[in-house]
């Protein structure tokens, strides 16, 4: 609040100034002593000097509308993107619902499709680092090269490769990013064959023993059972 009104008091100032100014040039020229012809050969002097601070201020302005156009245009890029990875989450929690979506694929594995849409979503991560400048290029490297020692991260580059090029290449950093991910894609590729992607275990089955076992004890109580009901029943009519 004080900064507001110190504004308007500095605009009302500027404002007083300017109503007041004819009057107080009128009060100077009656005057003795005041040559008016220099003063204004005085003033042309520094019309050079204006022109230079209005072509200065006025770049000002325009820097800060390309900004400000920059700023909006990557909160637009970064919400698109943002959608995507929920799109993307949706597919990873019920693969075999929402990936028909997307078109047929000829990834029969399930585990391999779910590697490479995680794949797909690191690479997207990387790209969105690096474009806004949190992930530098060391870093971006050294992610790539864990990526592609792996076989899931080279068989994802050679089918995703393509598409990424059509969608980062219009610009400087997209076409940066692209040369850097070759160029780490292609050194995994010289230092030999990637390292084998080992299927999880599953849970361990229970042995059919447990339920033949649970049945015999069951059978059991109930002889035991039968047995002693009818040694009761004896006892009874014996009495």
């Amino acid at each position: 609040m004080g900064r507001v009104l110190g504004l308007v008091a500095a605009a009302a100032a500027v404002l007083a100034a300017l109503l007041l100014s004819p009057f107080v040039l009128q009060d100077i020229s009656g005057s003795k002593g005041v040559d008016w012809n220099r003063l204004s050969q005085i003033g042309a002097a520094y019309g050079f000097t204006s022109a230079i601070v209005s072509a200065l201020a006025l770049a000002g302005v325009a820097g800060s509308l390309i900004v400000q156009n920059r700023q909006a245009r990557a909160e637009q890029v970064q919400g698109i993107r943002s959608y995507y990875l929920e799109l993307v989450r949706l597919e990873l929690d019920d693969m075999a619902l929402y990936q028909p979506v997307w078109g047929a694929t000829d990834i029969a594995d399930p585990h391999d499709r779910k590697r490479h849409v995680y794949a797909d979503l690191m690479m997207n991560y990387a790209w969105m680092g690096y474009e806004i400048g949190t992930i530098r290029e060391s870093l971006l490297r050294d992610m790539l090269a864990g990526m592609f020692t792996g076989e899931a991260g080279r068989y994802y580059w050679s089918r995703a490769q393509t598409s990424w090029t059509a969608s980062s290449s219009g610009s400087r950093i997209g076409r940066r990013f692209l040369a850097i991910v070759g160029e780490e894609h292609a050194r995994a590729i010289a230092a030999g064959p990637p390292t084998r992607t080992a299927v999880a275990p599953g849970p361990p089955d229970v042995p059919a023993t447990g339920g033949a076992s649970a049945w015999r004890t069951s059978v059991g109580a109930l002889i035991g059972l039968g047995t002693g009901l009818a040694l009761g029943s004896l006892l009874r009519s014996r009495r």
